[in-house]
């Protein structure tokens, strides 16, 4: 990673403050490498920005049409979102369609991350719980899955739990690298995440945006899935957040997702193209960037590629809104 090239630079007056070095791979239906920089072989924990695949179970096991969820409750259950009152509704819809309580979610709680949604909160004496989760969307949709599989909806995030069996297996499939327990650890929010390639993730949005690859089941699945956060992005992360503003600009031909540390991942459907990066550390300011940049490479004499490129570079502004330095891309992003 220390060999990764700058991505990202942040300015202040006419000097460079700060740098972030990343890598980012994009990859085609055929899969071949469409654009590549740095390192993508490391294996790293995708965290949140594969929600979409592990949210796949939920449609193929019927548990999806038999709770009858819409858009954007499918958008919620691969959403990292950020707590505002529609995604804590939704997510509880979800589990009232199943039959479920808050209570069966294991994910544990935080704040939600919109300040608005944290102060008004703390302003009416209330303690977050699981529904305030930015993961709840997701774990509302294993719990439905296992109603309709008949599997015990209690330790349902546990690595031998058949819940995440599943989850494994389409995580296999659909990267096509090995998710053993030997590239396995626990994410924030208590399922498991395993450590793979850059590569592997940027090939397993092109499967999920295609099709190519996939049985017929598997791929009307994705296909529905990618469909639904692109038609509800605000469900997928929240108001004012990157997902969301590039999703919307998008118009439904652009799919991006955030992970933790600085990881992205998504897709432009139109182009069969698959593409993931990582921040090497940590930033999602710099991960924010290197998402919008590299979609306006991918997308060269196109006017969303005008509207990405405005969405790479980010002002740096005082106390009292002086524009002071930005954040933007830089050397092969640049």
């Amino acid at each position: 990673m220390a060999d990764n090239p700058v991505l990202v630079e942040v300015t202040r007056g006419s000097r460079v403050e700060s740098f972030h070095r990343g890598a980012f791979v994009a990859i085609d239906a055929d899969g071949a490498v469409v654009m590549t920089e740095g390192d993508v072989d490391v294996p790293i924990f995708p965290r949140s920005a594969v929600k979409l695949i592990q949210a796949l179970p939920l449609i193929e096991s019927g548990a999806a049409d038999d709770c009858g969820l819409t858009d954007s409750e499918l958008a919620l259950a691969g959403a990292s979102h950020s707590g505002e009152p529609g995604h804590v509704e939704g997510a509880a819809a979800i589990l009232s369609k199943a039959g479920l309580e808050p209570g069966a979610l294991e994910c544990g709680s935080h704040w939600p991350m919109n300040e608005d949604a944290a102060r008004r909160l703390f302003c009416q004496g209330v303690e977050p719980y699981s529904l305030h989760n930015n993961c709840s969307g997701k774990h509302a949709g294993f719990v439905c899955t296992c109603r309709k599989e008949g599997w015990e909806t209690r330790n349902y995030v546990q690595p031998d739990h058949p819940m995440q069996v599943a989850i494994r297996d389409a995580m296999v499939d659909v990267t096509g690298v090995a998710h053993d327990p030997d590239n396995m650890a626990i994410d924030g929010c208590s399922i498991p995440t395993y450590a793979i390639a850059l590569k592997a993730m940027a090939t397993g949005m092109a499967k999920m945006a295609s099709g190519r690859g996939l049985d017929t089941r598997r791929a009307k699945a994705a296909s529905r899935l990618m469909k639904a956060a692109m038609n509800e992005p605000w469900h997928v992360a929240g108001t004012g957040r990157a997902c969301t503003l590039m999703m919307q600009a998008g118009g439904g031909r652009l799919y991006t997702k955030t992970g933790a540390e600085g990881v992205y991942c998504g897709a432009i459907p139109e182009l069969g193209i698959g593409f993931a990066l990582k921040c090497d550390d940590g930033k999602t300011r710099a991960s924010e960037a290197m998402v919008a940049a590299l979609v306006t490479k991918l997308l060269p004499d196109d006017a969303l590629a005008d509207e990405m490129a405005a969405m790479a570079r980010t002002p740096i502004k005082t106390r009292i809104g002086a524009v002071v330095g930005e954040i933007r891309p830089s050397g092969p992003l640049s």
